[in-house]
C-alpha cells in the first residue's frame, strides 16, 4: 500500500490522464454503410458472456429466438465467472431461517442512500422487487447451489441479506448458465471481438461488425465478419476497470498505481463504440474500488474473504500507525476504500484483524479457505496480538485498547463506530490471531449506457431509444449511482439481463 502514494495521485501518470482528457477526439460519425452482404443473419446478437449476456440468451431462446453469444476472451465468463457469488436476496429462506426482519423496501432505501441520490428510483424498485424471484429461478430452472444456512453482510447493507453460491464464487451461477445455454443449443462463441456496431442512416441498429478469432489485445487480428441481427443486439461487455486510460480519463487517480481485480479483457473497446454511435452513456467517472483487497496478490484474490468475512463482519480494521479503528468495517465500499487510501497518502499501512472466532465464521461460508490463504501468504498468524502489534510496527498499548473498546461494544449491544453487530459476533479475547493488508482495487464502474426501464439504449441527441439496441448490466448506468452495493452487481445483471431480452422479442 505504500506505494498508493500522494505522488501516485498527482505524479506524471495524473498528467498522461488529464492530457489524454483534453486532446482532440475523432469526428464522431454514429451511421454505418450497410455491408453489401452480411455473412450471418440471426435473431438476437448479444455481446459478453457474463451473468447478464447469459440470462438475455436464455429468455431469448425461451421465445424461440435464434440468438448468438459473443465473447471476444478465450473463455467464457467475463468478471462473472470470478464473482465473489453474492446475490442480495431481501426475505430470503436463509433470512428467516436467521430471524432477520427484511423487505424490498429496505434494500431499495439503503441503495439509494448509498448510490448518493444519483440512482433511478424506478430502476432501483424493480430490482430489488425481482431479487427474491430471480434468485428462485437461479435455483429451480438453472440448478445453482446455494448455502442455505449463511448469510454474508457487505456494506451499506443495513442487514445481513447477501446469499452466497456453495462455492463461494460467481462461477457456480455462470458454470450452469454456459451448460443450460449448450444444452438449449446457443451458440458461444469465444475470440470474436465486437469491432463495429452498425447502425443505419435510419436510426437502427442493424448488426455488428466483427473479428473472428480475434487475439486479445491486437483489433486488427482475425477474419472479419458481417451478422445481421433482425431482433435487436444486446451489450453486455461489462467495464472497463482494466483499462488504465480509459479509467484515467474518467477519473486521473486511478494511475496503473491500483491494480484491478477485474479480469484483463475488462478494457473499454465497447464503451467507445457505444459512444461513437451515439449512445448516451451517463456517471462513467463513478468507478468503484474494492477497499477489502491485499496487494500482495494480483486480481480479485482470496484475501478478501478474510478482511470481510472474518474481520469486517466479526473483528476490525485497523490502522498500523496509531492502532485504532478508523472506519466503520461495514460502511460502504467508497467510504472503507476512501479511508484506506487517505491512510495510504500519509505512508501509514491499514490491515484487517480478527481471531480464531472469527476465522470459524468465515470457513463456514468459504470452507477450509484459511490454508490456501496462509499457504499464499496474504493471511498472517499470530499466538497473540502483541506479536501481531511487533510485526506491523503497531503500538501494543493503542491495539489493545482497541480491542477492549470493541468487545465492551458487542456486550453493551452498540459498537464504538455504530457498526451493525452480527447476532454471531463474539469478543476477541484468545488467540490465535489473524490480519491481512488493505490495498483497494480497482472494482467496477457504476456508469455506463443509459437504458430505459425495457433496457433499451438511449440516444444521446433526443434521449429516445436507439432501435434494434439494448443494454444490461455493467455496461449500463443509472442503477446504483455513486456507491454500488456489494452483491447487487449479480442482482443488476440477472433482473436487467432478462429484462432486456424480453422487450427485444416483444418489441421486434
Amino acid at each position: 500500500m505504500a506505494d498508493l502514494s500522494r505522488r501516485a495521485f498527482l505524479g506524471t501518470g495524473t498528467a498522461m490522464g488529464l492530457g489524454a482528457m483534453l486532446a482532440p477526439a475523432a469526428e464522431a460519425k454514429p451511421y454505418d454503410p450497410m455491408p453489401a452482404k452480411w455473412d450471418e443473419e440471426v435473431d438476437v446478437l448479444i455481446v459478453g458472456s457474463g451473468f447478464a449476456g447469459l440470462a438475455a440468451a436464455l429468455e431469448a431462446k425461451k421465445k424461440n429466438a435464434n440468438v448468438v453469444v459473443l465473447e471476444k476472451m478465450r473463455t467464457l465468463g467475463g468478471n462473472s465467472i470470478i464473482n465473489g457469488g453474492i446475490m442480495a436476496v431481501p426475505g430470503s429462506p436463509m433470512q428467516k431461517k436467521n430471524g432477520i426482519k427484511d423487505t424490498p423496501e429496505l434494500l431499495a432505501e439503503d441503495m439509494l442512500r448509498e448510490g448518493q441520490g444519483l440512482n433511478d428510483p424506478n430502476k432501483v424498485r424493480t430490482l430489488v422487487n425481482q431479487a427474491l424471484p430471480t434468485w428462485q429461478w437461479t435455483r429451480d430452472e438453472l440448478g445453482v447451489e446455494w448455502n442455505m444456512d449463511h448469510l454474508v453482510q457487505e456494506g451499506g447493507h443495513s442487514v445481513p441479506r447477501c446469499a452466497i453460491t456453495g462455492n463461494g464464487s460467481g462461477s457456480a451461477i455462470v458454470t450452469k448458465q454456459i451448460a443450460k445455454c449448450k444444452e438449449l443449443g446457443i451458440p458461444l462463441r469465444t475470440r470474436v471481438f465486437m469491432e463495429t456496431i452498425i447502425r443505419d442512416t435510419d436510426g437502427r441498429v442493424k448488426g455488428l461488425k466483427v473479428r473472428e478469432g480475434y487475439k486479445f489485445r491486437d483489433n486488427t487480428s482475425g477474419r472479419v465478419k458481417y451478422i445481421r441481427a433482425k431482433k435487436g443486439v444486446i451489450l453486455c461487455y461489462g467495464g472497463f476497470g482494466a483499462d488504465v486510460a480509459y479509467r484515467m480519463h474518467q477519473d486521473p487517480k486511478l494511475t496503473d498505481k491500483f491494480q484491478t481485480t477485474n479480469q484483463p479483457g475488462a478494457t473499454s473497446e465497447g464503451w467507445r463504440e457505444a459512444n461513437r454511435i451515439g449512445c448516451q452513456i451517463i456517471q462513467a467517472d463513478w468507478i468503484q474500488c474494492g477497499p477489502w483487497n491485499n496487494p500482495d496478490e494480483k486480481g480479485m484474490g482470496i484475501a478478501l474473504y478474510f478482511a470481510q468475512s472474518a474481520a469486517a463482519m466479526f473483528g476490525i480494521w485497523v490502522n498500523c500507525a496509531t492502532g485504532k479503528r478508523f472506519v466503520d468495517e461495514l460502511a460502504n465500499r467508497k467510504v472503507r476504500a476512501d479511508a484506506v487510501i487517505n491512510a495510504a497518502n500519509k505512508g501509514q499501512l491499514c490491515i484487517a484483524v480478527a481471531n480464531k472466532e472469527g476465522i470459524e465464521m468465515m470457513q463456514q461460508i468459504h470452507h477450509n479457505i484459511l490454508a490456501k490463504q496462509l499457504e499464499r501468504g496474504v493471511v498472517y498468524e499470530f499466538p497473540t496480538l502483541k506479536a501481531m502489534a511487533e510485526k506491523f510496527n503497531i503500538p501494543e498499548a493503542a491495539l489493545q485498547k482497541t480491542v477492549d473498546e470493541y468487545n465492551a461494544g458487542l456486550k453493551a449491544g452498540k459498537d464504538p463506530l455504530n457498526r451493525y453487530i452480527n447476532k454471531d459476533c463474539k469478543p476477541m479475547v484468545n488467540g490465535p490471531w489473524y490480519c491481512s493488508k488493505l490495498s483497494p482495487k480497482v472494482h467496477h464502474c457504476m456508469g455506463g449506457i443509459l437504458t430505459d426501464m425495457k433496457g433499451r439504449a438511449l440516444d444521446c441527441t433526443n434521449d429516445k431509444p436507439i432501435p434494434g439496441l439494448y443494454a444490461a448490466g455493467e455496461s449500463t448506468g443509472g442503477v446504483h449511482g455513486a456507491v454500488r452495493l456489494g452483491s447487487c452487481a449479480v442482482l443488476d445483471c440477472l433482473v436487467n439481463g432478462r429484462i432486456c431480452d424480453q422487450a427485444v422479442m416483444d418489441e421486434a
